[in-house]
């Protein structure tokens, strides 16, 4: 006889259990499901980044508008990004496309895969060379940082609802819907391994005065609450001429970054634990979703963002091993 399958909520609970550090053994025995089921929604969820249930065989869904945007930024901040992992970030949206549609919609944008420039290559190289020297110590001194843009509705914005035959029009049982989509909102955030820092809203387009309050009113505070000291080392991906003036008159220590290497920058991770908690969510306005936001990025666990950065010897020696060229990271 087949067995139940698991609630969305125990499959999250399970990977939850599991990036707090406890075992497949106790994980089965606390939740009361099979050691072999508690693996295999493991193993998923490393290699899809989801606990959702994956679509069958068939056809699969053509991919949406938003997707396609969404491809093409992602693209378009690392263009070293493989086809795989592409298609990984699609699924974790709700976007069952084959990878070919995914290639597909690229390269209607007017993007094709080429060579990555030998100087570009290089550069990586020598900079994960020299720097997987740097010891653990110094690395927790870093204050890693970034921006990313979070959707209001996904595509895969589905919920479902207990109800009674006949009443799937009532009021109660449906899902607002907003014309148009329902926009978007820019967030800038940064963490150490001592846990997230400061989260703050861009609104409208990031200039060098803007970027330049942020940090101001976010960058210190976040060193102080995490108790990194005066000497802690500030990782950016924007452009260093916009805030070199105010990072020398505050004397802020800046590790030295390449251009189009998210691979290497550990937030990109945060970012994807922070959109699947929102996700489950649901906001219903831009207000609610920055909210949402705010307070599942407080509620990211310390030990998470401690072993990003632990982990960070690992990236640099993968960089090493693939001779400069992208990496699965």
């Amino acid at each position: 006889m087949k067995s139940k399958e698991l609630s969305v909520d125990d499959r999250d609970k399970i990977v939850s259990r599991h990036k707090s550090g406890e075992g497949y053994k106790k994980i089965s025995a606390a939740l009361k499901v099979p050691m072999s089921t508690v693996a295999s929604i493991i193993r998923k969820w490393k290699k899809f980044e989801t606990t959702r249930t994956l679509p069958k065989a068939g056809r699969p869904s053509k991919l949406s508008d938003q997707g396609r945007r969404a491809l093409v930024r992602e693209v378009t901040k690392n263009p070293m990004v493989t086809l795989s992992e592409l298609h990984r970030s699609c699924v974790v949206r709700g976007e069952l496309s084959r990878r070919s549609t995914i290639s597909a919609a690229i390269h209607q944008s007017g993007l094709y895969g080429r060579v990555a420039s030998k100087r570009h290559i290089a550069a990586r190289l020598e900079f994960a060379k020299r720097h997987l020297k740097d010891s653990q110590t110094m690395r927790n001194k870093i204050l890693w940082s970034d921006e990313t843009k979070i959707e209001l509705f996904g595509v895969n914005a589905r919920r479902h609802v207990w109800r009674k035959p006949g009443t799937a029009h009532h009021q109660a049982n449906t899902i607002a819907t907003v014309k148009h989509g329902g926009g978007s909102i820019m967030l800038w955030g940064c963490f150490s391994a001592a846990g997230t820092g400061r989260l703050v809203r861009i609104k409208g387009k990031m200039t060098a005065a803007m970027y330049r309050d942020i940090l101001d009113e976010n960058l210190l505070q976040s060193a102080l609450d995490l108790r990194l000291g005066r000497r802690f080392i500030f990782q950016q991906d924007n452009d260093p001429k916009i805030s070199k003036e105010w990072l020398q008159d505050n004397s802020v220590n800046v590790l030295e970054w390449l251009s189009q290497s998210p691979d290497l920058n550990l937030i990109e991770h945060l970012w994807r634990d922070l959109k699947m908690a929102v996700r489950r969510r649901f906001p219903s306005n831009l207000m609610e979703l920055e909210k949402c936001c705010k307070e599942e990025w407080a509620k990211l666990a310390k030990d998470r963002c401690a072993k990003l950065v632990a982990s960070y010897s690992k990236r640099l020696e993968a960089v090493i091993a693939a001779k400069g060229t992208s990496t699965k990271h």
